[in-house]
């Protein structure tokens, strides 16, 4: 696969970090602003990609298989919308988009022009996650799902001193559920699917959710998902049924080893990753899915990236966090 990043941030930075665990995958180029065309030298030189771009127009016209957008939260749908018009394939950090409208065009564009659209979530893709999902039902019926993701943003003393950063800003699409509780959504949903339900009661300040707990309701369970930027708690995902639960110690978007602790006293510690970095299982499904040709399993992930969209579209809607893109897209 013939990748083109659009970006330098941490995130890419994360990436290109072990982009060289990910078979067949070249890194054909790097594209960004001119203000970030030191950076970009710098990862070009450190990682062999192939060429840098400062118009993106010029990027999308180069010889690539597959678009990596890696911009903060409001910029995913423009640029992957352009990138999707321009006959490439997608993969788009998550959040997805703000919105669920934004969501669905690009969904249409993909499936009208037969062309692969992913959201990067690394939780969908690891081995011990997937496992998880293989034991749910030994757990019998399932009365609560609790996910906590709460870590201290280290941007969280600027904010309180007025210095708004991305993480922190509406006009970013930024916020607690977006950047932290966004993982918890996708684990629950990607355990059991479209909840009837949604509610979201978020600690607001400046406009924005700096931390929030989100409930999920499944009709006979319930769900309970805790994202904080502006305060810190131990990390950990409990599926509970009547015939046992597991317990979970880590973020969801890194699903490390976990306990399934049963009601008859028997126990087991499961731990399938087979990678240290959270990033390389997925990247290499996308490229091996663009390599075979597998619409139909990008779709079934897409499927899945939707309906995380449309629940915390609603969840914000509800609270009333409303972004510009929440009035840019009718």
């Amino acid at each position: 696969m013939k990748l083109g990043i659009v970006g330098s941030g941490v995130i890419v930075k994360d990436f290109l970090s072990t982009a060289h665990e990910i078979k067949d995958l070249e890194l054909a180029a790097i594209c960004g602003r001119e203000s970030s065309k030191d950076a970009m030298e710098e990862l070009k030189n450190k990682y062999g990609i192939g060429n840098i771009f400062l118009n993106y127009e010029e990027f999308l016209a180069s010889d690539l298989d597959a678009i990596y957008i890696a911009l903060p939260n409001n910029l995913h749908f423009s640029y992957a919308k352009e990138a999707l018009e321009a006959n490439k394939n997608v993969i788009v950090e998550k959040p997805f988009t703000t919105t669920y409208k934004e969501a669905q065009i690009l969904s249409d564009m993909a499936r009208e022009r037969k062309l692969f659209l992913f959201e990067a979530i690394t939780t969908q893709y690891l081995p011990n996650y997937k496992k998880i999902k293989e034991l749910v039902p030994s757990l019998g019926n399932i009365k609560i799902v609790q996910c906590n993701y709460s870590q201290y943003s280290s941007r969280y003393n600027s904010f309180k001193e007025g210095k708004i950063l991305p993480a922190f800003d509406p006009k970013f699409s930024g916020g607690a559920l977006m950047d932290l509780n966004i993982y918890n959504v996708h684990y629950v949903v990607g355990l059991f699917g479209k909840p009837v339900n949604v509610e979201y009661y978020p600690n607001i300040d400046k406009g924005i959710d700096t931390s929030g707990i989100l409930m999920l309701d499944y009709g006979k369970f319930k769900a309970v998902c805790v994202g904080a930027k502006d305060c810190k708690a131990p990390i950990a995902n409990n599926i509970q049924g009547d015939e046992g639960c597991i317990y979970q110690d880590s973020p969801a978007n890194t699903c490390l080893k976990f306990e399934v602790l049963m009601n008859d006293g028997t126990s087991s510690t499961v731990n399938e990753n087979n990678y240290n970095h959270r990033m390389v299982n997925e990247f290499i499904e996308f490229s091996d899915m663009i390599k075979n040709n597998d619409l139909e399993g990008c779709y079934k992930m897409l499927d899945h990236s939707l309906i995380v969209c449309e629940v915390q579209n609603t969840a914000r809607n509800k609270a009333g966090l409303i972004f510009p893109a929440d009035k840019e897209v009718e």
